[in-house]
């Protein structure tokens, strides 16, 4: 395969990776806008290097004109989720799209590999518009959660560096932490009702202050500034108290005042 070709064949992927970014990243907008939890707390993606490629090809005895068909995680996608129910969820979301064709799964959450790896893998068909016209290509989204994406990230390291040949002590060390990885997931999803609690109260406060400060900076262009700085000087006097009833308050009495600047401009 000529050299020039490799950047014809990954571009495709490299869109097909940069739009399904857009789009989970839409999806965990949406639900923080409308107040709600979302089960995706963050994705990055990549496609595979040169490299990368040839060498899953050696090992697995693929020519090179079988590559995008034998290759099915050209194209990669991780959603990293903060619980283990929100994976299932997750899958689920993908599940009902349209945009995305599930055809292929491996569910490592419940059938761990004997290393300790947990996480769940789908291979989904994505459709990309090209300037050809357009075309389908494979994708692989690996779903799982903060600790099972920190215990992979470091066993990839290993088995990198290595090159398959871990010592039995350090193999030992890792799946002892692939067990404690599986109790803290546990203990984190027996506390979720607290933990989703105390981030909703995190979310809404921040919304709340950040309605309360555009207010005040629009209120310098059309209001009295004395007025405007004992406005201000009133938000951090109750910001300090951290009572969340009383800011609700506050923004809601601020929406009337610039409510009414914004009538007296139109007359």
């Amino acid at each position: 395969m000529e050299i020039q070709l490799w950047r014809e064949i990954l571009e495709p992927y490299a869109l097909a990776v940069d739009e399904m970014l857009v789009k989970f990243n839409h999806i965990i907008e949406a639900y923080r806008k409308a107040g709600m939890y979302s089960p995706i707390e963050q994705v990055t993606g990549r496609v595979k290097t040169i490299s990368s490629i040839l060498e899953k090809a050696q090992k697995k005895g693929i020519k090179l004109e079988d590559l995008e068909k034998s290759i099915e995680d050209i194209a990669g996608i991780r959603i990293i989720c903060q619980f283990v129910d929100d994976i299932f969820k997750v899958v689920d979301l993908i599940r009902n799209r349209t945009d995305m064709h599930i055809i292929g799964e491996k569910d490592y959450i419940r059938n761990k590999k004997e290393s300790g790896y947990r996480s769940y893998h789908l291979i989904v068909r994505y459709n990309v518009e090209t300037l050809h016209g357009t075309k389908e290509i494979h994708a692989e989204i690996q779903i799982r959660t903060l600790a099972m994406n920190f215990w992979a990230t470091v066993e990839h390291s290993l088995q990198y560096k290595y090159k398959r040949n871990m010592p039995e002590k350090i193999r030992t060390r890792l799946h002892n932490a692939a067990e404690a990885i599986v109790v803290l997931d546990d203990e984190m999803s027996s506390v979720r009702g607290e933990i989703m609690d105390a981030q909703n109260s995190f979310n809404i406060k921040a919304n709340i202050v950040s309605d309360i400060l555009t207010n005040i900076q629009n209120l310098y262009k059309v209001a009295n500034k004395n007025e405007v700085v004992k406005i201000q000087e009133e938000f951090f006097r109750i910001y300090e108290t951290e009572d969340l009833n009383k800011l609700e308050q506050f923004n809601k009495d601020l929406d009337a005042i610039s409510q009414g600047y914004r009538a007296q401009s139109l007359r």
